[in-house]
């Protein structure tokens, strides 16, 4: 079966975006090896707000040659020229292509409540979460409330020169 890896930037309290979905307190960070990270990725999925972000900075969605599927119940197919939009039902959706031929990584690119959706469904494998050094003391969080406990397995570590550290857990209670 297919992998889901959430992988994102969270502040040391919490928060993946400023209270208006600013990102300006991300550090910059040379040494992050984005190839390595996103070489067995070709599906991506993102919630409306990220692919909103993600066509306002002019940036793929994804590696290239990826899939992208964008999870929303206000935008048209014609605000997604570039992706599958998905109205309804992302769990669904979800375990369908991980359970597709192949053995490419699925990437969760955001946002939280998408992240929170299919980790409550148990469609979520992995998190690989970068902690930036900042407190916001509000914002967007990594988690909003109303999930279930979700019980997680530390499987690797990085620290980065400007303090950020890479946590990656396997999520220990995932259904299939």
């Amino acid at each position: 079966m297919r992998s889901v890896r959430y992988n994102v930037v969270s502040t040391l309290d919490g928060y993946i975006a400023g209270p208006n979905g600013e990102y300006d307190w991300i550090p910059n960070e040379p040494n992050v090896d984005f190839a390595t990270i996103f070489a067995r990725v070709d599906t991506v999925l993102l919630g409306r707000r990220s692919y909103e972000l993600v066509q306002q900075v002019g940036e793929p969605p994804g590696p290239p040659g990826s899939r992208v599927y964008v999870f929303s119940r206000t935008l048209a197919p014609s605000d997604c020229p570039d992706a599958t939009l998905v109205r309804d039902d992302a769990a669904s959706v979800v375990s369908a292509l991980r359970h597709e031929p192949g053995d490419g990584d699925i990437w969760l690119f955001g946002g939280g409540v998408l992240f929170a959706s299919l980790l409550e469904a148990g469609q979520v494998d992995r998190l690989e979460i970068t902690v930036a050094p900042v407190l916001l003391g509000g914002g967007i969080p990594l988690l909003p409330p109303g999930v279930s406990r979700t019980m997680l397995s530390l499987v690797g570590t990085h620290e980065y020169p400007s303090g950020m550290v890479t946590l990656t857990y396997d999520v220990t209670t995932a259904k299939h």
